[in-house]
């Protein structure tokens, strides 16, 4: 595409040479720049791009899109813009020929339940014979293939990328996890989504966003802002967890149709008569397109929140109830949330993704419910991230467990030990007896914690000292299949390890 045409949706403030060069691709990254290039230098977490625009211009950039003056030579065309990842996501769009417009585009944002809720989506569009593409924390996946995903929401200019080759095999309708990095960096600033959803807000990611004002004014761009941009604001709707605070209050601001979910009265989409066990979850939802029962193979009460808002998408793009309901049902599980290890010890054992203080008291409370003998905890908090909610963490997994066992998770670069300092006062201060790891070869015998800082070893005591219908939870991680360590990143899988602890014990009791 000639770089005029592309700039025609960019909000420019000043344009240095020609702007009738051809442009054969469009970069962030200076490494992987290639001559005919369109170099966007924007500002990344570690490093800024400005500081590579003579690196891209050496690979053969012809154009460079700046916040900042530069003076190139005559063969680059400079373009100052106010905001540079905002240009990034309009000329991804442009340049990509606009492949949200042709897709039906759901996007998920909240703290908690984005992934199962895409999943669940994913699988009632399938039950109405819809082609689907999902983009999220697990991966991103489309006629019949899967591609690791390195963040929930990709870069801009990767998400174009993606939409378009979505288009291009067939898929018709888009699930997309939308994170509030996401929403913060304009990564989605381009999307025109027809469905906005809004599962809950709790505290995270305030390492990123300072505070709660801040990451709660981030999340709310998707419903208030995205939904009322582009093409497609007369058919958008969103759909909102209304039990949730801060959810009732975006319901109340929202600019196009709104689907209220929740168990509270003014809800549309509503569930009554919930039945929940070991084995999964199933009652009644109320919703606009017809009341049905639902029998779901997801454990806890708050999957039934995850279902209400996939029932919610479904309600607003006109599906059959038979079809939702059955979407529900085949939906056996999801890769790291809640995900059994299944076993022939005679206590459970499941692995999570929990790595929130409210994330985690409604996993425990969930599994809490449904435990005949006692529960443990085995989990830590990431480095280089929030500290303050690393004590309450503590305190929920203390309140809610018969035994904790802290442990490392992706320290990243501070001291394992200096996060697990971080995290006992909160525990101590509900759980007064410590035990040393050596004593747990045994057991225990009362409720406590231990600190194991080897998670491998952590899994392993757990596991050692369940009895038979005790249920073991090993959180944080989830679907993850690696660990970071200072600037190495580990291959370490919670399930694979808790297989192997679970077969190990086994045959040492034969």
């Amino acid at each position: 595409m000639k770089l005029g045409s592309l700039l025609h949706s960019v909000s420019v403030k000043r344009i240095a040479g020609s702007e009738d060069r051809d442009i054969s691709s469009i970069h962030y990254y200076s490494a992987g720049v290639t001559p005919g290039s369109l170099f966007v230098a924007i500002q990344g977490h570690q490093s800024d791009g400005h500081d590579y625009i003579e690196d891209a211009v050496q690979r053969g950039a012809v154009a460079v899109v700046t916040e900042r003056k530069w003076s190139g030579p005559p063969s680059v065309s400079v373009v100052e813009v106010e905001n540079a990842r905002f240009a990034l996501a309009a000329l991804s769009s442009a340049f990509y020929g606009d492949p949200s417009r042709e897709l039906v585009v759901v996007g998920i944002t909240g703290t908690n339940g984005k992934t199962t809720t895409a999943y669940l989506v994913e699988s009632i569009l399938k039950a109405a014979d819809c082609n689907v593409g999902v983009i999220g924390t697990i991966n991103y996946r489309f006629a019949g293939r899967t591609f690791s995903n390195p963040v929930t929401t990709p870069e801009s200019l990767d998400l174009m990328r993606i939409l378009r080759q979505m288009a291009d095999t067939g898929v018709t309708h888009v699930v997309v996890e939308v994170s509030s990095h996401a929403l913060a960096l304009d990564r989605v600033a381009s999307c025109k989504f027809d469905i906005g959803v809004f599962t809950n807000l709790s505290r995270d990611h305030l390492d990123y966003h300072g505070d709660m004002e801040t990451y709660w004014q981030c999340k709310r761009k998707l419903c208030l802002d995205c939904l009322q941009s582009g093409s497609k604001r007369a058919v958008a709707a969103a759909v909102i967890n209304c039990d949730d605070l801060r959810g009732k209050k975006l319901a109340s601001e929202v600019p196009v149709r709104c689907l209220k979910i929740g168990f509270s009265d003014g809800c549309q989409v509503r569930a009554r008569n919930i039945r929940t066990g070991i084995e999964g979850t199933s009652g009644l939802v109320q919703c606009p397109e017809g009341d049905f029962e639902f029998n779901s193979y997801l454990i806890g009460r708050h999957n039934v929140y995850n279902i209400l808002a996939a029932t919610g998408v479904a309600n607003a793009l006109g599906l059959s109830v038979s079809a939702i309901a059955q979407g529900i049902k085949n939906l056996k599980g999801v890769p790291g949330r809640l995900e059994r290890v299944c076993n022939r010890a005679g206590f459970s054992v499941f692995v999570d993704y929990a790595h929130t203080p409210d994330a985690l008291e409604k996993v425990l409370t969930a599994v809490k419910e449904l435990t005949s003998g006692r529960l443990i905890t085995i989990f830590g908090c990431g480095g280089d991230r929030d500290r303050d909610k690393r004590p309450m963490m503590g305190a929920v997994a203390g309140r809610l467990s018969d035994f904790c066992i802290l442990t490392s998770d992706n320290p990243r670069s501070e001291p394992p030990g200096s996060i697990l300092a971080d995290i006992i006062p909160g525990i101590a201060g509900v759980r007064n007896r410590r035990f040393e790891p050596r004593e747990l070869v045994k057991g225990f015998d009362a409720p406590g914690y231990a600190v194991e800082e080897d998670r491998r070893r952590a899994i392993a005591l757990g596991i050692r000292a369940a009895r038979p219908g005790d249920t073991v939870i090993i959180a944080g991680k989830g679907h993850e299949t690696h660990q970071i360590i200072g600037s190495q990143t580990i291959p370490f899988d919670d399930r694979v390890e808790a297989r192997e602890c679970v077969s190990r014990r086994l045959s040492e009791n034969t």
